[in-house]
């Protein structure tokens, strides 16, 4: 069995194996439907190299997942390490859609709006320090 069967589980993700982890994945998928993600990373070790895909934009940096026990696609849009928008997805397509259009400058209320599955994430604003 290979790092990538063993790390990604060949019932759930046998396409990932078949392309030797997710990051591979998604740029070959993102090829095959002209779609531009920026600069695609991967860990260097470990299971997660397999695992896990950051995509790197003047925007941010879209974090792809995989989930472990049902095949589905976490993805995190991170502005200055804060998650600003979530979502899950099944079609790894989809996945590289996101990117592509975050990539391309979409706002998160664009992107939310074209993407149902992201959610934008709500922060309360931080306390105002009181000068006395």
């Amino acid at each position: 069995m290979s790092d990538a069967s063993a790390a990604l589980g060949v019932r759930l993700y046998p396409d990932l194996v078949e392309r030797g982890g997710l990051a591979p994945a998604l740029i070959e998928t993102a090829a095959r439907h002209g779609l531009d993600l920026g600069r695609v990373t991967a860990p260097e070790q470990g299971r997660s190299r397999f695992t896990c895909a950051e995509l790197h934009s003047d925007q941010g940096v879209v974090c792809v997942k995989l989930g472990s026990q049902a095949r589905y696609f976490m993805i995190d849009l991170r502005v200055a390490g804060e998650i600003i928008a979530r979502g899950d997805v099944m079609d790894l397509a989809q996945v590289a859609q996101v990117a592509s259009a975050w990539q391309a400058g979409l706002t998160v209320a664009e992107l939310t709006a074209r993407f149902p599955f992201m959610e934008e994430m709500r922060h309360r604003p931080a306390p105002v320090a009181q000068v006395s």
